[in-house]
């Protein structure tokens, strides 16, 4: 018998003990996403990945595709099943809905567009080919989405004590004293698989890194960005405390938001009273 008719043979051979023994191979493409009354389906997700994606997130989702050299920060890798922007604990999966809320809307800083151009059935598809680069979504589930409580009314003390918070938990040193992204361990940070990463410059404008609201900026101190270096502050903050320093960063955007109007009303008179932000400082 010829070596690659053995091999057949062999193949043959195991195919019909799986069947015999009840065991249905699981087909190469089989992960559905759900978002809503939409339906994912990974075989009609892979064209778009391959037309849209692969170029920069690579062929087989590692993130090594012919654009990525290019590419500061780097695409994500799909493999390590790992999300920055999720209604999730830290550590556990992102949902469907995290996923294609992050294609619709993209990232800033970022080379990663919002693909609103996409109908939303093929955003659904490809967020369920997304799942397939990763064994992790066959063998865990995503995580609860936290809860967000209502948001207190921003007020002069709110902001004063996220200013107080901002110190005290030495968001400075990444961030930067004004917010500029350029504190002193800003140069030295890097994600998950050693790359560097810059903290977020609060000056670019309204948008964040997983939005544009209160709650999304609320919902990063509680969840984290996976990935990255910027951790869940979920078990050194209260929920009040959080509204507080979401208030105050809120002030260091060039935006006219309802908390950059009490804050600039108050330091023309004020100004005076509060100590530096930095090392030096009290973060009063």
């Amino acid at each position: 018998m010829k070596p690659q008719t053995r091999w057949m043979s062999l193949v043959s051979a195991c195919g019909a003990a799986l069947l015999l023994a009840g065991v249905t191979p699981a087909p190469a493409v089989a992960q559905e996403a759900h978002v809503g009354t939409l339906t994912g389906h990974a075989a009609a997700g892979k064209p778009l990945y391959t037309r849209y994606c692969a170029g920069c997130h690579g062929d087989d989702g590692d993130a090594q595709g012919e654009n990525a050299m290019w590419i500061d920060p780097k695409p994500r890798d799909f493999t390590m099943a790992t999300f920055k922007c999720r209604s999730t604990p830290s550590g556990s999966l992102p949902t469907d809905q995290d996923l294609y809320n992050s294609v619709e809307r993209g990232f800033v800083t970022t080379n990663m567009p919002p693909w609103v151009a996409l109908t939303p059935q093929n955003r659904i598809n490809l967020v369920a080919y997304i799942k397939t680069f990763s064994p992790r979504w066959r063998t865990a589930k995503p995580g609860t989405p936290i809860t967000i409580p209502a948001e207190p009314t921003a007020t002069i003390q709110s902001i004063l004590h996220g200013r107080q918070l901002y110190q005290r938990m030495e968001c400075w040193k990444c961030h930067g004293p004004a917010g500029h992204g350029d504190g002193p361990s800003a140069h030295e940070l890097t994600d998950n698989k050693d790359d560097p990463i810059r903290p977020y410059n609060f000056e670019t404008g309204s948008r964040f890194m997983c939005g544009t609201a209160n709650q999304d900026l609320y919902r990063i101190f509680m969840t984290g960005l996976d990935g990255s270096p910027m951790p869940s502050f979920a078990d050194q903050l209260s929920p009040a405390e959080a509204w507080d320093l979401v208030h105050f960063l809120r002030t260091l955007q060039p935006l006219k938001t309802r908390e950059s109007a009490i804050w600039h009303e108050w330091a023309a008179t004020h100004a005076g009273e509060l100590k530096p932000i930095g090392p030096e400082g009290g973060g009063q």
